[in-house]
């Protein structure tokens, strides 16, 4: 089982702290993780405590000191800054190492018991941690047939908002995809406000555009729902509901296997929370597609 972030470590520990160490933990999510990587004085300057405080702070997360910190957290980032390419590397994937000796070690049965474990672990994991109150927001604000949804992906999470989006279409109107072509993308996020919901999927090589769609929402007086990994994307600074994910995976390419377990849960949240009025939007679609011939 993966351990856990820094930042998740400091969120969980909070409450073993002094009023003084919280506030220390508090400045480091806040500024996460550039914060980090602060001096000792200029922390505490923030903080308004002492140094001594700081250093405290961090033994209690289980260092030696500031330095061992700041070189935990460059570790991590460089891990989630990874690429397939980088985790092939590391991982030795096609090395006579990685693949073993032929045999019952290296067969089919061998990668299915891997998969298994992998997986199980990382779906249950993720599922263990959805922080609750976010799971909630989610629901309330997809399920609002006030709102405006719009859904945007990266490289190859454009497949999970496809399918969340199309499973949102079916129960509810107000239903869209961000345009590729720049001059339609453009026109909609001018023409995003208050009434809008942003649902953002971006994991780790994160994409600086997605950034600039979730500030201009969030200028705007929209909400943002983001579904990432638990590196946290940089969107999760301008996110109302921040839902992550393990992506573990036996391969050097990261699992949405469990990405896609909360974007279903969150579906049978939005169909219990719509109730008698989604089973009516499908009833609609099902007899307008059977009159089109779409069926």
């Amino acid at each position: 089982m993966a351990s856990p972030t820094l930042a998740e470590d400091i969120r969980q520990r909070l409450g073993e702290c002094s009023p003084a160490e919280r506030k220390v933990g508090r400045v480091l999510l806040a500024g996460w993780p550039a914060a980090g990587f602060e001096t000792i004085a200029t922390l505490a300057e923030r903080a308004d405590v002492s140094a001594p405080t700081v250093l405290r702070f961090v033994t209690r997360l289980g260092y030696r000191g500031f330095p061992d910190f700041q070189t935990a957290l460059r570790a991590e980032l460089d891990e989630r800054h990874a690429s397939p390419l980088t985790l092939y590397t590391a991982g030795g994937y096609g090395t006579a190492a990685a693949d073993g000796a032929a045999g019952a070690d290296a067969g089919p049965a061998a990668l299915l018991g891997r998969g298994r474990e992998v997986f199980t672990t990382a779906v249950d994991r993720t599922l263990a941690e959805v922080p609750p109150h976010d799971l909630e927001r989610a629901v309330q604000l997809l399920s609002d047939p006030k709102r405006h949804i719009t859904l945007a992906g990266g490289r190859f999470t454009h497949l999970l908002a496809q399918y969340l989006g199309l499973h949102l279409m079916q129960l509810r109107d107000e239903v869209r995809f961000l345009p590729d072509r720049p001059v339609e993308r453009t026109a909609h996020l001018a023409s995003m406000g208050r009434r809008d919901v942003l649902v953002v999927f971006d994991y780790r090589r994160y994409e600086d555009d997605k950034v600039t769609m979730a500030e201009l929402v969030r200028d705007a007086g929209g909400r943002v729902v983001l579904f990432t990994d638990t590196w946290l994307s940089p969107v999760s600074t301008q996110a109302e509901v921040v839902l992550s994910s393990q992506v573990g995976a036996p391969s050097p390419y990261d699992s949405l296997v469990p990405t896609l377990a909360v974007v279903e849960t969150v579906v049978a949240g939005v169909i219990t929370a719509l109730g008698e009025a989604a089973h009516q939007h499908m009833q609609r679609g099902e007899e307008t597609a059977e009159r089109a011939g779409l069926t």
